[in-house]
């Protein structure tokens, strides 16, 4: 019994016996390095490090697609994905070989290797083939007063002329004689104003810039929008003075006016005034006099 106690405690005190750990200099014996350390420390350190390991590579295996990589590893997400993406290639596949069949058959009619093709009964093909020579293509009265309901209700549509009423007071972009004025007829969106070349053109309201550049038609041209639905185009301008996503002022010099753009034959500034996408007369809003 004495001889057990003895032996435990010469192994805890070979636990707890200090050591130096050493680094020298293998040429000139200098020491470098050293550390002071026992059996239960190296014991201790090397445990939590091999548990940490441990840890740490199971959750790299678990959450990462790693485990993709081992041997025998199963997913069933993967597996669904697989298999969607089989059914799915066999489904094109067949869709592929009815087309290529049909534009066969197709191409044999229009060359003159056969004179008929059966086609399915459901087919357009069949149909067409079925009433070519009883349909008959042109719009009933019916379908016509249609039409032009949709055509009067649409956003852009020029049958109806847009309400004069409206919150955004707006000031003349410049002054000058009037050459053309606004006509619905004859498609004519604006009002043209002759001026001096390099004229200053000022924002009708305030605003943002949502276009600002140049067209081979109407040479540089600034569109701004308004608040209430309005936007504000001014064309032909021999200078441009902001850029795109610029905010303007009323009243604020926005660029020059000029002659550019093949549609221009003298100095003068194309004016187009635009509520909820239909073209309005810019006289109902502004007094250019």
């Amino acid at each position: 019994m004495a001889k057990t106690t003895t032996n435990k405690k010469k192994f805890k005190q070979k636990l707890i016996d200090k050591y130096r750990l050493v680094v020298l200099n293998e040429d000139t014996f200098e020491e470098k390095l050293s550390f002071k350390l026992n059996r239960l420390n190296v014991f201790i350190f090397g445990s939590i490090f091999s548990i940490l390991l441990i840890v740490g590579t199971i959750f790299l295996i678990a959450f990462t697609p790693l485990k993709e990589y081992i041997p025998g590893y199963s997913s069933t997400k993967l597996k669904k994905e697989a298999t969607q993406l089989v059914y799915k290639t066999d489904s094109l596949e067949q869709v592929l070989k009815v087309n290529n069949q049909y534009l066969q058959n197709v191409r044999e009619l229009l060359t003159g290797k056969i004179s008929e093709v059966n086609f399915d009964k459901d087919s357009a093909m069949q149909m067409i083939k079925l009433n070519r020579d009883s349909v008959n293509l042109a719009p009933s009265e019916s379908d016509l007063d249609f039409r032009k309901d949709v055509e009067s209700e649409d956003r852009y549509s020029l049958f109806n002329p847009a309400k004069k009423t409206s919150d955004v007071v707006f000031f003349a972009p410049l002054t000058g004689t009037i050459t053309d004025r606004f006509n619905i007829e004859i498609k004519h969106f604006a009002i043209d104003i002759a001026v001096e070349a390099g004229t200053p053109v000022k924002a009708v309201a305030d605003g943002t810039v949502i276009f600002a550049g140049w067209t081979p038609d109407t040479g540089n041209v600034i569109v701004l929008q308004h608040a209430a639905g309005f936007i504000s185009v001014y064309k032909h301008n021999s200078v441009l003075h902001k850029q795109e996503g610029d905010i303007v002022k009323s009243g604020e010099v926005v660029a020059a006016s000029g002659n550019t753009g093949e549609f221009s034959t003298g100095a003068h500034l194309h004016f187009e005034l635009w509520r909820d996408g239909q073209p309005v007369n810019p006289e109902n809003y502004i007094d250019f006099e």
